[in-house]
């Protein structure tokens, strides 16, 4: 068994297709199915089941695919080791971050990042938080902006900032020239929501409860600029993050008394990351380019 026949088994059973999976590891079909085969012998038992439409993973082999991706990680974080031995502050930060909070907060740290850092790299991926984790998990990203609290354990997080969310309503709503909303103000409102997935929608919906309102049923949005959109059309109303809240012709945010609804920010690594001291580094530069343009 080598590290190679690793790679081919968790690249099996995340494209869950041999051409899929042989393309990933640049290698012929052929050849990587041999290599499983192998595999198979070698352990004793099965670790596929083969059709000619699907692969699908038997639960032992479930099992050792596990440990198979805890094994590249302990051998991509050697590597990092190496590299960062070398010179910590170069190479590349691969960073993820959720759809909600990417548009508005990038634009406002990159450039102090790229400034800071002028040696490293920066990849960035924008997903859902689920998938953060995942990848994260999986070695595929060194870091990623969630929003706290954070149940995975086997990930360091730093907090960076809370953000507070307004309600923003069309500029002919009742509540438009309001100064700031009291918790009775939205008793019995419907509100405009993210659709399932989004950690905004979760947030969103404990607020709302909080504050006896509703979720509008025959409407979710894809992203937080559908539901601008939707509440300049005057279709309704909706919770918005600071950092979204844009001047609008039609559209007016006004805040929330205290307390008020926050969602807390922070950048989530794994434990054994080798570039833990750099994404402390990171992180304290974006906690002070966040308070320096609050």
């Amino acid at each position: 068994m080598n590290i190679k026949d690793l790679k081919y088994l968790v690249a099996l059973a995340e494209h869950k297709h041999f051409g899929k999976a042989a393309e990933k590891c640049f290698v012929s079909q052929p050849a990587l199915s041999m290599q499983i085969q192998k595999l198979e012998e070698l352990l004793g038992i099965k670790l596929i089941e083969r059709s000619n439409k699907s692969v699908l993973i038997t639960e032992s082999g479930l099992n050792i695919v596990k440990r198979a991706q805890d094994i590249l990680n302990q051998v991509e974080a050697v590597h990092e080791l190496a590299r960062s031995a070398k010179d910590p502050y170069a190479g590349e930060l691969k960073i993820g971050i959720f759809p909600t909070l990417a548009p508005y907060l990038l634009p406002l740290i990159i450039p102090a990042l790229v400034k800071k850092f002028s040696k490293l790299s920066f990849y960035l991926l924008e997903e859902k938080t689920a998938v953060l984790i995942d990848q994260l998990k999986l070695g595929k990203i060194h870091a990623a902006f969630l929003a706290l609290p954070l149940a995975e354990k086997q990930l360091t997080t730093t907090h960076l900032f809370d953000e507070e969310f307004l309600l923003a309503v069309p500029k002919t709503h009742e509540l438009a020239k309001a100064k700031i909303i009291m918790q009775k103000d939205l008793e019995n409102k419907k509100l405009l929501l993210l659709e399932e997935g989004h950690c905004m929608r979760e947030q969103a919906l404990s607020f709302c409860q909080q504050l006896q309102a509703t979720e509008t049923q025959d409407f979710r949005a894809t992203s937080l600029e559908t539901l601008r959109h939707m509440v300049a059309a005057g279709v309704g109303m909706t919770l918005m993050p600071k950092f979204a809240c844009h001047s609008a012709k039609n559209l007016a945010y006004i805040p929330f008394q205290s307390p008020k609804p926050l969602r807390s920010i922070c950048l989530a690594w794994r434990n054994t990351s080798a570039k833990q001291a750099l994404l402390n580094e990171v992180s304290q530069e974006i906690i002070s380019t966040v308070k320096t343009n609050a």
